[in-house]
């Protein structure tokens, strides 16, 4: 997924927890959906972050030819600045971009 066009806030807001209720009926099951959603993002993040980094990398031991990649110090703030998977989460289960299932029901 791009995680670039998301818009997601980048900065923590205050949640109306009735609003997350009324699209899952439990705001316990809410968190759960949301958290593990937010821990997927995470990872694949990482998985990208590390790839384009691993380009970057110096495999010498000598320590006096390690330098300021100019490059790789922008990939690192992109990815920085990008919103927390926390909030690109909740972003998409308020939207009904996730689909999960509760006992075997599939949910939207």
């Amino acid at each position: 997924m791009d995680y670039k066009k998301t818009k997601a806030p980048i900065t923590t807001i205050t949640r109306d927890l009735a609003e997350y209720e009324k699209i899952s009926g439990n705001i316990y099951g809410c968190c759960v959906i949301t958290a593990k959603r937010a821990n997927q993002i995470s990872v694949e993040i990482k998985q990208e972050l590390s790839k384009k980094l691993e380009e970057f990398a110096s495999y010498s031991d000598n320590l006096e030819e390690i330098f300021e990649n100019r490059e790789q110090i922008e990939i690192s703030r992109f990815y920085e600045k990008l919103p927390k998977p926390t909030l690109i989460a909740l972003d998409e289960f308020i939207e009904g971009k996730l689909f999960y299932t509760i006992n075997g029901t599939h949910e939207e």
